[in-house]
């Protein structure tokens, strides 16, 4: 899938709990989309654990 179809169906599934939930509902898919685009981030390796938790721990280096 291309971003512009990723972007359309993420759209469509906000839209839709909009609708079907009311506001608090919207807010709720969001974040659950957000915590999955995250978590299928981490998997898929795109993010470095290692860098994030160096810098959360204050032990980064700048190389």
């Amino acid at each position: 899938m291309n971003a512009t179809l990723t972007g359309v169906a993420i759209g469509a599934a906000l839209a839709f709990a909009a609708l079907i939930f009311g506001f608090w509902g919207f807010l709720l898919v969001a974040v659950f989309m957000a915590i999955g685009a995250l978590i299928g981030a981490l998997v898929s390796g795109r993010i470095d654990t290692r860098a994030l938790v160096g810098a959360f721990t204050g032990r980064r280096t700048s190389s």
